[in-house]
This record gives structure tokens, C-alpha cells and sequence, in this order.
């Protein structure tokens, strides 16, 4: 059987109610084995912070009306990109930069391409000149993924002191 999923878009001036437990929801199934970790408990913190920042915009993958996945970020404020601590100099004209903050699917809908999907939608539209987003460097094979869609590691950093360290990948969205 083929999967039909419907990818929906949502700006900050357009969440839904419930929209916050939504996201909550998605993440508890797709973290279910690391949910006893503190810095996973925090996610809706995250999800505030996230979603009032300017420019937030999600895109939430559904099978039905089962949300199977989602992608958000945000611009970053000129001048006060985190990752511009790291080694890579990007050629002269990039000036501003898209966080990733999250790509994820549940389990049941794993290796499928719905990622791809959701981050292809998430950036489809940003006027940016880079995407920038951080990865888990004890998962090598998401780090692979980001790097077959055009990412490149430049540094690592540990944005918190209970955090997993990162992996900081960015991607030039414009050439």
C-alpha cells in the first residue's frame, strides 16, 4: 500500500490550537527511548522558544489526520549567529542565515523520504543565504543524510551544559 502524506505549512501567525501539544506529541514518540534524559524533557521549552521567534514556519507531515512528522526553524538575528564561532568562512555575499531547529519522523513512518520532504518544504521558499543546523555527533548515519542534501560539518559545539555535543552543518541555499 502507498502512503499518501500531506505536508501542511504554518507560520508563526498561523498555529493552530493544540499545535504546541502536536509537536510535543511527535517528539515523545520519536525520542520514546531517550525520554528520561532531561535535555529531551525540555522540548516544549524549545518549542515556545522556537515558535515566537520572527519568521518561525513548520511543516508538518500527515498521513490522514496522523501526524507523522515535522520541520521548523527560524531566521537567525543578523549578528547573532551561533555558529559563525565555527571555521567556516562562507564566500563573500552570505549574510544571512535559516535555523533548523528540528527534522523529525516517527518510527512507523521511518525511511520513507518523508525527512528529505519535510526539510525540502521547511527551505523551498527562505530567502536566506544559508541553512545552518546542528546534529548529534554520536549519530553518524543522520549526519551522512544532512551531508547528501548539502550540508557540510564546519565545527561542533555543545549549546548546553546537559545537551548532547553537535555536529554544526551548514548549507548554502543560494549559489
Amino acid at each position: 500500500m502507498t502512503r499518501v502524506i500531506d505536508l501542511r505549512h504554518y507560520g508563526q501567525e498561523s498555529l493552530p490550537d493544540g499545535f504546541k501539544q502536536l509537536l510535543i506529541e511527535v517528539h515523545a514518540d520519536a525520542y520514546a527511548d531517550a525520554m528520561d534524559d532531561e535535555f529531551h524533557q525540555r522540548f516544549p521549552w524549545f518549542v515556545d522558544h522556537w515558535s515566537q521567534m520572527n519568521g518561525f514556519n513548520c511543516v508538518v507531515a500527515f498521513e490522514g489526520e496522523e501526524p507523522t512528522g515535522f520541520a521548523y526553524g527560524a531566521p537567525l538575528q543578523s549578528g547573532r549567529e551561533w555558529w559563525r564561532s565555527t571555521d567556516f568562512a562562507p564566500n563573500n555575499g552570505y549574510t544571512s542565515t535559516y535555523a533548523v531547529s528540528e527534522v523529525m519522523v516517527r518510527p512507523k513512518w521511518r525511511k520513507q523520504g518523508i525527512s528529505d520532504r519535510l526539510h525540502e518544504a521547511l527551505l523551498k521558499t527562505r530567502k536566506e543565504d544559508l541553512a545552518v543546523l546542528l546534529v548529534d555527533v554520536t549519530h553518524p548515519k543522520v549526519q551522512a543524510l544532512y551531508e547528501t542534501w548539502g550540508y557540510e560539518k564546519v565545527g561542533e559545539q555543545q549549546p548546553f551544559a546537559d545537551s548532547p555535543v553537535y555536529a554544526v552543518m551548514v548549507k548554502r541555499l543560494h549559489l
